[in-house]
């Protein structure tokens, strides 16, 4: 018994995340009192204290064979200069909470959120709502590109310029702002979207102002901010996509006839949005100097170089075709084209910083862009389930009341709550001066993923008036753009499989890094001081893994609407953190080559993130009506981790064993089917949906099909008990069955509703049945059709 109380003590140590001389002291104390030691015990005793406890002589006799033991297996893992690069890129964030076991919501709720100021708000009512309205999403797909007047506003209202500052001409939003705009335009047309988000994104425009030399800013983001210059970057070949770092394009040093330096370049690019109408090449190269004439490197590395379309050799010509999405994406090719050393970004001293200034600019990207794409085409996709579902009937029936398109259109609810929740905590991070690089691959995925899940069951539910073309319908183009999202920007494979675990464990955790730098520069000091704290993180994080595992986490203090959702993301947060030491323990440098363990141990990181950003939106904006979607959420996503958290232990050599006891407890289990229900409830409020949809255009044409649709919506909720007197009617036999004219003339009649009730009834039915319906053509009309 006194042994069982002991080991207790220590687990409680280890709860508390005591200090090693703690465990030494209260050993002691307790076996001097408890246990009958002799003299060798206590020698043995004081021994091993004064091994572990004195550092000079646990490094001598522990750490330095330790090491020597590292050195002599290959057990360090190997980082290539690339990976160090993105390592280097961008600050630690909430992510490294979750990476100590431990979830401070009080500082989660500290982080300022970004108000739009009057500039921006102003741009997104005006300027955004004008172009907007100059075209349809229809008829961009039947011209295959934006008219000349749109492509001329876009330039000349500055929306290439957003993110250049307001002392070179552009506008100087913040990221939130950009975020917005881009919502905005994706529910009107995702080219339109596409075509201002890119050179907002990853382009000429953030490099040079980030990176560039003060002649290149001058000369180069004035111009890029008006449309004078029309950017693209060209980063992607046909051997060179997610890994960006082996490109074969390639410029070489060399002397022209003044003897000045030059570069000749010969390259071959592809999927290059804007390619074909840019005026301005952002370049990505391997430079050379065959010659020596910068010094005794030959391979210089990879470098950034700004190239003008009117350069003999360039070719821009090309176009390729997306999946019809009509954005403008091309090919590029240089056959010897000739740069001098002032085009490279950031002139001499950029040389072979290339591959640095990238991952910088594409953490961004993939925070801001892309999920703005996403969620704007979820708030989109959204208003279109939740009012279509309204009006269209089967059985005499809404849709919406069926319980398999109730799980369907609650989920997208829940996702666009969801999505716009994280959105709003990473930027603003972003707009707080961070640059969270491990979440932004977690937004770039989950927002993709989420997107192309909201997607498709809004297709299931719209059924046929979703699969047939033409101007009617409103969610085909973006169905058929989704793998565009998926693929850009690191392929969503290795997202997942590589770089939300892979780079995070590294850069994220608090120990592993610095252990890695003191093995490289055989600080053995350095060396023993992370080794012993991450063993300590280790035990305490196996501690408390035990004690929330027994309790279910509710001896965990938490505060707040969302409490039990709290404790249950520090029970998660602790977990993980101790099966990622345990699967370091085990695996070592390996776990780098188990792919889809890393993305096991991805979905657990990203759930948590998906889940601390959902339970912060709701404190900053707590709203009666959003706390099923919050259930909903972290129903979800605690059910995900669950069974990442199974597959971890199944495929973890010699775990497996510990299946049944995880799942005898788990995390969560999926939302419930009666908060389906509750959600669709929710959503048939006209002001519910309008809030959870925000930011998107709505067209005051009235001919404008979505326009129709929110039309629709409204008169048949104003004549919901006109219809009920109608179907009470037919059903009691009061009036005969037959066209919908001929019955309501028979309820004036009868006295049951007025002339002007009737004359509304017609109105909310004949506008219900158009926007249900769905497109043809003549045979010739459709073989002209794009």
């Amino acid at each position: 018994m006194e042994t069982l109380i002991l080991i207790l003590i220590l687990l409680v140590l280890g709860y508390m995340s005591f200090p090693l001389y703690a465990y030494f002291t209260v050993v002691g104390v307790y076996s001097l009192i408890f246990f009958d030691f002799g003299v060798i015990s206590w020698l043995i005793f004081f021994a091993l204290a004064a091994l572990f406890l004195i550092q000079p002589l646990r490094i001598k006799f522990i750490t330095q064979k330790l090491v020597n033991f590292i050195n002599k297996n290959g057990l360090l893992p190997k980082i290539s200069q690339t990976e160090e690069a993105a390592l280097q890129a961008g600050t630690n964030w909430i992510e490294s909470s979750y990476f100590k076991g431990r979830v401070n919501f009080s500082e989660v709720l500290e982080e300022k959120v970004t108000e739009l100021t009057q500039e921006e708000q102003a741009f997104l009512d005006n300027e955004v709502e004008q172009l907007c309205a100059m075209t349809t999403d229809w008829q961009i797909f039947q011209d295959r590109d934006l008219s000349p007047e749109v492509w001329q506003f876009i330039k000349d209202k500055k929306f290439f310029g957003m993110i250049i500052p307001k002392k070179y001409g552009g506008l100087g939003f913040s990221a939130t702002a950009h975020s917005k705009v881009i919502e905005k335009l994706v529910s009107r047309s995702q080219v339109l979207a596409i075509t201002v988000m890119v050179p907002n994104s990853l382009g000429p425009a953030e490099l040079i102002e980030k990176h560039g030399t003060n002649e290149q800013k001058d000369k180069y983001l004035k111009d890029l901010a008006t449309g004078k210059q029309v950017p693209c970057f060209g980063l992607t070949e046909p051997n060179a996509g997610s890994d960006a770092t082996s490109i074969k394009s390639n410029g070489v040093l060399f002397k022209d006839e003044s003897g000045k330096i030059k570069i000749k370049l010969n390259f071959e690019k592809r999927y290059i949005t804007l390619g074909n109408i840019a005026t301005l090449i952002g370049l990505a190269f391997v430079l050379k100097d065959p010659e020596h004439l910068l010094g005794e490197e030959e391979n210089l590395g990879i470098t950034f170089g700004l190239v003008d379309h009117k350069k003999d050799g360039v070719d821009n010509s090309r176009r390729h075709d997306p999946l019809t999405i009509p954005f403008v994406n091309s090919p590029l090719y240089g056959k010897d084209v000739i740069i001098d050393l002032e085009d490279i970004i950031g002139g001499i001293d950029g040389i072979g910083k290339g591959w640095q200034m990238l991952v910088e600019s594409l953490s961004i990207g993939r925070g801001i862009s892309l999920p703005s794409v996403s969620l704007g085409g979820s708030k989109y996709a959204l208003n279109i389930v939740s009012s279509y579902s309204q009006l269209r009937e089967q059985f005499g029936l809404s849709i919406n009341h069926f319980e398999g398109v109730e799980e369907k259109i609650a989920k997208v609810a829940a996702f666009t709550y969801m999505l716009n929740a994280s959105r709003n905590y990473t930027l603003d991070a972003i707009d707080n001066g961070q640059k969270p690089g491990v979440i932004n691959s977690v937004m770039k995925y989950h927002a993709t993923e989420k997107f192309r899940e909201v997607i498709n069951d809004s297709m299931d539910v719209l059924g046929g008036s979703a699969i047939i073309r033409g101007k009617n319908n409103l969610l085909a183009h973006a169905y058929f753009a989704l793998p565009i999202s998926i693929t850009v920007e690191g392929a969503n494979i290795l997202t997942r499989n590589l770089m939300q675990f892979g780079q995070g464990l590294i850069k994220s955790h608090p120990y592993i890094y610095k252990q890695i730098n003191a093995l490289k520069a055989n600080n053995v000091e350095s060396f023993d001081k992370g080794f012993f704290s991450h063993v300590g993180l280790g035990y305490t994080s196996f501690c408390k893994s035990l004690f929330y595992y027994f309790t279910r986490a509710y001896i965990v203090c938490e505060k707040g609407e969302f409490s039990r959702y709290k404790q249950k993301v520090t029970w998660v947060s602790s977990e993980f953190t101790f099966l990622t030491n345990l699967a370091l323990g085990i695996l070592g440098p390996a776990l780098k080559k188990r792919e889809n363990i890393s993305a096991r141990f991805g979905d657990i990181l990203s759930n948590l993130y998906l889940i601390t950003a959902t339970l912060r939106e709701f404190e900053n904006n707590p709203k009666e009506e959003h706390k099923d979607l919050v259930k909903y959420i972290c129903d979800y996503c605690f059910n995900d981790i669950q069974i990442a958290r199974e597959e971890i232990i199944s495929n973890l050599g010699g775990l497996s064993w510990l299946l049944p006891i995880v799942k005898l407890n788990p995390f969560g289990v999926k939302a419930a089917d009666k908060l389906n229900a509750k959600i669709i409830n929710t959503l048939n409020n006209e002001d519910s949906l309008k809030e959870l949809c925000s930011n998107i255009f709505i067209d005051k044409n009235e001919e404008d099909r979505f326009s129709k649709l929110q039309k629709a919506v409204k008169l048949n909720r104003q004549n919901q008990d006109n219809f009920k007197i109608l179907k009470t009617a037919i059903k009691e036999k009061n009036i005969e069955q037959g066209e919908f004219k001929d019955m309501v003339e028979q309820l004036i009649q009868k006295g049951l509703i007025t002339e002007e009730k009737a004359t509304s009834m017609i109105q909310a039915h004949e506008l219900k049945q158009e926007v249900v319906s769905v497109d043809s053509f003549k045979v010739d009309e459709y073989k002209a059709s794009r």
